[in-house]
Order: C-alpha cells, then sequence, then structure tokens
C-alpha cells in the first residue's frame, strides 16, 4: 500500500463512512479492514478481511497489506452497552492486536491514528478541558478506553496518535444517541419528546469537522502523542430543542423522564482544541445549528 493509501478499522460506522468521503476528496485511496468478507464498506476502494480480535489472521492481513498510514475507529461506542465484556474485548484487547501487528510491520508506517475518546476525563469542573488533565473514567465505555491508551504509549517506536474526541453528530448516526434521537422526533413530527436535564451543556462538533481534523492529524510529520478533538463551546440541550423548533417550523413538547435524569449530573462539559489547532491550523466549519439543519434536511 502506497502513502496516499489509508487502512481503516471501523470503516463501516458512522464515523468511518464520513471519513471515507472526506479522504477519497482529498486523494486517498480508501481500504477498509472488514471483519467478514460480506461486511458492506459503501465507498471504499476494497477490503481487507481480518477479526481483531483473532491474532492470527489479523497478523497475516496486515504482512499482507503491510499499510503506510492507518486509522483506528473499530470500537464498542455506545456508552450504555451492555455487554460489559465485549467493551472490553473490542476496545482494548482488539486494539492492542492490531498495534502489536503493525509493530511487527512497522518498516512502511507512517502514522497510525488511533480513536479514543474525551470520556475517558470524566466528571471534570476545571474547564476547559486540556489533555493535561489526569482521566477519571467513570463508565465501562470510558474505562476501556483510558485502559486502551496506557499500554498504546508504550509503543513509542511507532508513529502513532492518540486522538480524544468529545460529543459529535452528524448525518448517520444511529438514534441510540441523544442528538439523532431529537432530530429524528422532529423529522417524524411527534407532538412530544421525553428527555433528560434540558439544563446541561455539552461540547458538540460536527463529524465533518471531525474527519477533517483526522485526515489532517494522518498528514502532520509530527504531532504530538495526544490531542483533544472538540468544538471548545458548550451548547445546551435547551438551546437544542429551541433551535429544532425553529428549524422544524414547529415547537415540541418536552418532557422530562426520570429514568434519563442522572444523579450528581455536570452541568456543563466543554473541551480545549488549542493544542490540536496550533498543529493543525482550524478545522471547525460548522456550528452546531449548520450540524442540525444538515441532519434535519438529510434523508438519512
Amino acid at each position: 500500500m502506497s502513502g496516499k493509501t489509508i487502512l481503516i478499522t471501523g470503516a463501516s460506522g458512522f464515523t468511518g463512512r464520513h471519513f471515507i468521503l472526506a479522504a477519497k476528496k482529498r486523494g486517498y485511496r480508501c481500504v477498509a479492514l472488514c471483519h467478514n468478507p460480506s461486511e458492506v464498506v459503501p465507498d471504499a476502494d476494497g477490503c481487507a478481511v481480518a477479526d481483531l480480535l483473532d491474532v492470527s489472521s489479523l497478523n497475516n492481513t496486515i504482512s499482507r497489506v503491510k499499510p503506510g498510514l492507518v486509522l483506528h475507529l473499530a470500537a464498542v461506542s455506545f456508552v450504555a452497552h451492555e455487554n460489559v465484556a465485549e467493551i472490553y474485548q473490542v476496545n482494548l484487547i482488539g486494539t492492542l492486536n492490531l498495534i502489536n501487528a503493525l509493530a511487527s510491520e512497522s518498516g512502511n508506517l507512517q502514522r497510525i491514528l488511533v480513536a479514543s475518546s474525551a470520556n475517558i476525563y470524566g466528571n471534570v469542573t476545571n474547564l476547559p478541558i486540556t489533555e493535561t488533565i489526569v482521566p477519571q473514567p467513570v463508565n465501562h465505555y470510558a474505562i476501556s478506553k483510558y485502559a486502551m491508551e496506557m499500554p498504546a504509549a508504550q509503543f513509542t517506536d511507532l508513529p502513532m496518535v492518540l486522538a480524544r474526541p468529545f460529543n459529535y453528530t452528524g448525518t448517520g448516526q444511529h438514534e441510540s444517541f441523544l442528538i439523532p434521537k431529537i432530530v429524528s422526533a422532529y423529522k417524524r413530527a411527534q407532538p412530544e419528546i421525553q428527555l433528560g436535564n434540558l439544563d446541561v451543556s455539552r461540547d458538540f462538533s460536527d463529524v465533518r469537522d471531525v474527519v477533517d481534523a483526522y485526515l489532517k492529524l494522518l498528514e502532520l510529520p509530527a504531532p504530538a502523542p495526544v490531542y483533544n478533538i472538540c468544538s471548545g463551546v458548550s451548547t445546551s440541550l435547551l438551546s437544542i430543542v429551541n433551535s429544532l423548533n425553529e428549524i422544524a417550523g414547529y415547537k415540541m413538547s418536552v418532557a422530562t423522564n426520570p429514568d434519563f435524569v442522572r444523579a450528581n449530573e455536570i452541568k456543563e462539559l466543554f473541551g480545549s482544541c488549542e493544542l490540536l489547532e496550533e498543529s493543525i491550523g482550524s478545522f471547525r466549519k460548522h456550528n452546531i445549528r449548520e450540524t442540525l439543519q444538515w441532519m434535519y434536511q438529510s434523508r438519512q
């Protein structure tokens, strides 16, 4: 594989599909690391079959492909995923298997970008959240991502960079995530929706901006070891509902469901993207209203 080819794990997922579209516009060839031969990856230029949990097949595939650029997105990404063992198997063991396989074929490697998560920071009150804050993960998803980061950082001889994206959304994201759930309710013209606290604020980015940042980090000659990927702005759930009221042209009734209200929930969380923008320049092209408009008008 040449330097203009990117091997992508999790390519058929929400982020992977958007990444492939953006990368191909920049002239890259995108090869998906597929779990099985029947996996469908829209717009990919090819598929290399390997299971991240099957060390033998993974090593054989990496040895054959000899990738130059790698984007590792494959993960159990839903925080409330019920199979806890699967979270650790995929997010921790699967990632380590991939890194070990790449370490054995490192001669052609130019850059590995591993997607972690800003969830690892936990309930931080010192804002904005920078990369120097010591992670304090509070759920299995976040713990699995932080557990993945620690041994990955030991491969100092590999050209690897870790990305910690905050919340991001866009067309094609599953309705199990909050923003797509709300947008879909408006697209169906529901009269009412049940949500948790409306006064909480979080850092939301557009998936198109996130994949742009990923591409720039893959191209960066000498990146830092880890970067936040975020907007640097906090947006309340109430303001999202108000924006969608305007976009959809009607006011949806919002009922507070006690089951969706978390005890001791942090009112505001947002990150700092200062280090990232010092390295790659500005990458934020869409504000949250533009993202919501895009999602509402999409057929997905």
